[in-house]
Order: structure tokens, then C-alpha cells, then sequence
């Protein structure tokens, strides 16, 4: 979470025969003016630009709802995860989540969340602060009739400040890039992960084990696509979700 041109034309019957006598002359070019340029037989016509008018949405990419497309509305900031970088980290998580209770901490497009449930997590709550987001995720949940999802309007970092000490399997943090709460957010996300659990971190830059020191947090396997940098989390000393 892409048109054959018939170029065949019909062939006019000739009404007559003959043209009448009276026929006026062709017109004939002004002196020096150019030739009109034709076309080499067999060229394409221009194309439009496809991506102008195509509708934002993202598609599931495993699971039970395999396929199913999720709207992106035209939001400042709204960057769903590519799928190839999806698809990468739940090849990390294990494809069968079984189980597992979820917050995506920054919804958007609920993407990760949805694509937990579809794969079976006990609990997923998808946490978003705009209002029209909020609707289109209670929308997406209805039409996937996810019962086990769950959608609530607020502040990703306050949600997780929330929730109790180790009581959640996995969090999923990719804020908008500019926004400055990377840190707050590990530190809220490090508290609520369970000792077995894993945190997936989507950002503009490499966090490295340095870096996360201070939270009791490792990396424990990394990529890059593009400019996004994605990071899966556990806590020191832990290997294994």
C-alpha cells in the first residue's frame, strides 16, 4: 500500500464518381511557410499525469483484510509507511500476531494498526489527534468490521503515558517528521512495552543504541527506504518478542 489507442479509421464511400466541373482550386500555402509536422506512424499520445487525480490510499498487505485499501487523506504531514518497509517489519514481528495487544501511537491512515489486527492481535488501539482522521479510521474499522480494533481521539504520547507499566506487546511510533516528540515518546513507549515486547520507530534520522541508552532501549534490527529510517526496539538485553 497503471490504454490502447485504435488508430483505424473508417473509409468514406466517394459519393461520386467524378468532381464537378466547377471545383474551386486548393488553396494554395503563402510562400516560405513552413510544412506542418506530422506524426511517425504508430506514436503514443501524451500521457496525463496519472498521479495528479489518483485517489491516496494505502492496501493491506497481509493477513485477513490481505488486499483491503485504507483512504490517505490530504493532510499536512500524513506519510503512511511504504509498503515494502510494512511488509519488512512484519516479517520482523512474525507474521501471525496471535495474542498481542497493539497501539499505534500515531494512526494517520492506521495503516500499521489495521495491518496487526489483520494478523491476528488480540488488541489494537489506533490513537489520532485530527478530528477528520479519527472519522476516516472509525470508517476503515467499520468497513473491515475490526472488532478488535479500537479508535480514540488524543495525544499519542499522553495515551501511552497512560497505559500500565509492561502492558503492551507493541507500540508503533511514526509521528510526522517535524514534529519534535520523538524523545517523549520513546520514554512513554519504553515504560508501557512489556519485557518481551517490541517498539517499531519510523523517523527521519538513524537512532542508534546510544542514543536510546537512556531509555532502557536497543536496536534490534534496523533498515532505511529513502529518507524514512526504521527501527525495531526491544529492551536492553532482550532478543525476542
Amino acid at each position: 500500500m497503471s490504454t490502447k489507442v485504435n488508430l483505424s479509421q473508417p473509409i468514406r464511400a466517394q459519393r461520386s464518381q467524378m468532381a464537378p466541373a466547377d471545383t474551386k482550386a486548393a488553396k494554395s500555402k503563402p510562400a516560405g511557410s513552413k510544412p506542418a509536422k506530422s506524426k511517425p506512424a504508430g506514436s503514443k499520445p501524451a500521457r496525463k499525469n496519472s498521479t495528479a487525480n489518483a485517489a491516496g490510499e494505502v492496501r493491506i498487505i497481509g493477513g485477513l483484510w490481505k488486499r483491503s485499501k485504507l483512504p490517505v487523506a490530504n493532510r499536512p504531514g500524513l506519510r503512511p509507511t511504504p509498503d515494502r518497509v510494512r511488509e519488512t517489519l512484519f516479517n520482523w514481528l512474525g507474521q501471525d500476531m496471535s495474542g498481542l495487544r497493539c497501539v499505534d501511537a500515531f494512526a494517520g491512515t492506521g495503516a500499521l494498526g489495521f495491518e496487526a489486527a489483520s494478523r491476528g492481535a488480540l488488541d489494537v488501539l489506533l490513537v489520532e489527534g485530527d478530528t477528520s482522521l479519527i472519522t476516516q479510521l472509525a470508517k476503515s474499522k467499520d468497513k473491515l468490521k475490526a472488532d478488535k480494533v479500537r479508535v480514540q481521539r488524543g495525544d499519542g504520547i499522553a495515551i501511552l503515558q497512560g497505559q500500565a507499566s509492561g502492558s503492551v506487546d507493541v507500540i508503533f511510533i511514526d509521528p510526522p517528521f517535524e514534529a519534535p516528540i520523538f524523545e517523549k515518546a520513546l520514554g512513554a513507549a519504553a515504560k508501557a512495552i512489556s519485557a518481551q515486547g517490541a517498539i517499531y520507530l519510523e523517523a527521519p534520522k538513524t537512532w542508534t543504541d546510544a542514543d536510546l541508552a537512556a531509555y532502557g532501549l536497543q536496536v534490534h534490527k534496523a533498515g532505511k527506504a529513502g529518507a524514512v529510517h526504521y527501527h525495531l526496539l526491544h529492551r536492553t538485553n532482550c532478543s525476542t518478542l
